[in-house]
């Protein structure tokens, strides 16, 4: 808030005191306590008595002006009866001639008028400084002031979709409620109408052999003979009856299973915070692999740079480096890490100790083209059959036997075209990147326990419209949700277990430019690794560390 002396100077203009027009004032003379324009400053003041002995200083330099120090007539601290006569430098006090001698005899000396520059110089620096750190700090808070505007108007718009959203859940849950009370009030009227129309035929019947059996049971009591054997043939042909037919079996109501409200047909809000970025040498970071001891596999892809690392502050530790040409590569529980090279039908893998060895797995015909790893005892590898121009996946067990083998659906059509990544969810679905063109357009495809396509996601229509659909990594979050990122928009793509979209993600929000690959290590964060920013060849690719909520 702006004292009452600013506005007061804000409201009230100050003319020049010689001229008094509104020409701008540049100077005061410290002697005549004036303040000048220019034009008086050289034309009318220097023709003052004494002018040229007069101090003028520039008006920007008024507050920092001092006028001329007495230092004769300082008393001692110690010694009242005596002056100070000098500056003790060690012991940073003013001395007189008896401090000199009793205490100070060793000690070096400066002039009071070169000890009070020296001190004036530094309180100087010192306001300086602390005029930069005011400075910094109001930067600071303008950004954090407009954080907490910025923040606001974000918490009223979500705010305001939840409840919106609430409000179509319930509009949508009364509709479709209503529909359910419909067709039950319809089934019910074509279950009951043979039930009542059997229920009105046998009371008729009922009624009807009512009558014949009291009127038998009077004949009965017919007591002439002669009577009785004269109408015993009408009443014996009167007593038949046919059977009555009726419906062997009737449909029953429906029962009604309440179903489950979920975050996919509720909705959720998405929260992705930066916890860590590293920096690293390599122009992209294709590959990710976290390991139980939260040091991480990665690869730079072309440059054919596989690096084990670890996370330590801002900065990434290189543990081990390989040279290594390959496609994908996945932890094992056992911490072996095992790699899909180009050009051999057999995994490689990677002890804890670093050493480079064939694996059980070997996917002969075909040549592996990723690796999902889902227990000690179960492995799935994407592979590639280059004379068929198509893909597979193939289930393995620890030993290396090819338990299934996904290559076609119910209608004998190829599953997939070239397997680029694969995961699970905990209900045995498996979705996998499928590319299906040159330029990495593709789509993600969700397979049920035996292998049946359940679903395909093809992209988001709004933000897929312009840039197609082109998946290039795919991980399982602690939730069972999947998350995808697209190759050329910093988008993920956020999918149920069943492969249905349930939100998206610009990652441009966080400050993350180019995604492209993604893990989950084992306390949940999420990894995401990037490229260099477009139209640069430096290789200063990013690799981010995140805490994430609602999916």
């Amino acid at each position: 808030m702006a004292s009452s002396q600013s506005v007061k100077k804000g409201q009230v203009p100050v003319n020049c005191k010689l001229c008094e027009t509104n020409r701008t004032i540049q100077w005061k003379c410290m002697d005549c306590s004036i303040l000048m324009c220019g034009y008086c400053t050289d034309n009318v003041h220097s023709k003052f008595k004494n002018a040229t002995d007069h101090k003028i200083i520039n008006l920007k330099d008024v507050g920092m002006h001092r006028e001329e120090m007495d230092f004769t007539n300082i008393k001692c601290a110690e010694h009242t009866e005596q002056l100070s006569c000098l500056y003790c430098s060690k012991c940073q006090i003013l001395v007189c001639p008896t401090c000199i001698t009793k205490i100070h005899k060793t000690h070096d000396f400066i002039e009071l008028s070169d000890a009070y520059s020296m001190k004036v110089e530094i309180l100087k620096k010192e306001h300086s400084e602390m005029q930069k750190s005011n400075s910094k700090m109001n930067v600071k808070k303008n950004q954090l002031i407009n954080l907490v505007s910025a923040e606001n108007i974000k918490y009223s718009k979500v705010r305001e979709d939840i409840l919106k959203n609430e409000k179509t859940v319930k509009e949508q849950v009364e509709k479709y409620s209503k529909e359910l009370v419909d067709k039950l009030d319809q089934t019910q009227r074509t279950i009951l109408t043979p039930v009542k129309s059997d229920l009105n035929a046998i009371s008729l019947f009922i009624n009807q052999t009512e009558d014949k059996i009291n009127q038998v049971q009077d004949f009965i009591g017919i007591s002439d003979a002669a009577e009785f054997f004269k109408e015993v043939m009408k009443m014996e042909n009167f007593t038949e009856m046919p059977e009555l037919q009726t419906k062997r079996s009737y449909s029953s109501s429906p029962k009604f299973v309440s179903g489950n409200l979920t975050q996919s047909n509720i909705g959720s809000y998405i929260s992705l915070v930066i916890i860590n970025e590293y920096r690293t040498e390599h122009d992209q970071i294709i590959l990710l692999s976290p390991c139980l001891d939260q040091s991480i596999w990665l690869s730079s892809g072309g440059s054919r740079v596989l690096q084990r690392v670890k996370l330590e502050e801002n900065n990434l530790k290189i543990i081990s480096q390989f040279n290594i040409d390959m496609f994908r590569m996945a932890v094992t529980p056992s911490k072996q890490l095992l790699l899909c090279l180009k050009g051999k039908t057999r995994l490689q893998q990677i002890s804890s100790t670093g050493e480079l060895t064939d694996s059980v797995y070997d996917v002969t015909p075909f040549l592996p083209t990723a690796i999902h790893v889902i227990s000690e005892n179960k492995v799935i590898i994407g592979a590639y059959e280059y004379n068929q121009r198509r893909g597979a996946m193939i289930i393995m067990n620890k030993k290396g036997d090819k338990e299934t083998v996904y290559k076609h659906d119910k209608q004998n059509q190829p599953l997939f075209r070239f397997l680029l990544h694969i995961t699970s969810t905990s209900n045995g679905h498996i979705h996998v990147v499928d590319k299906i063109s040159a330029d990495f357009r593709g789509k993600v495809v969700i397979l049920g326990q035996e292998g049946h396509i359940i679903n395909q996601y093809t992209g988001h229509p709004t933000n897929n419209k312009s840039e197609p659909f082109k998946p290039v990594d795919i991980v399982t979050t602690p939730s069972d949700n999947v998350v995808v990122t697209d190759l050329n928009i910093p988008i993920l793509h956020i999918l149920n277990d069943n492969g249905h979209l349930i939100s998206y993600f610009n990652t441009k929000d966080i400050g993350i430019e180019c995604p492209i690959s993604l893990a989950i290590n084992t306390t949940g964060q999420l990894y995401i690794g990037c490229s260099r920013a477009a139209g640069t060849k430096t290789k200063d690719a990013k690799l981010y560390e995140i805490n994430i909520d609602g999916f």
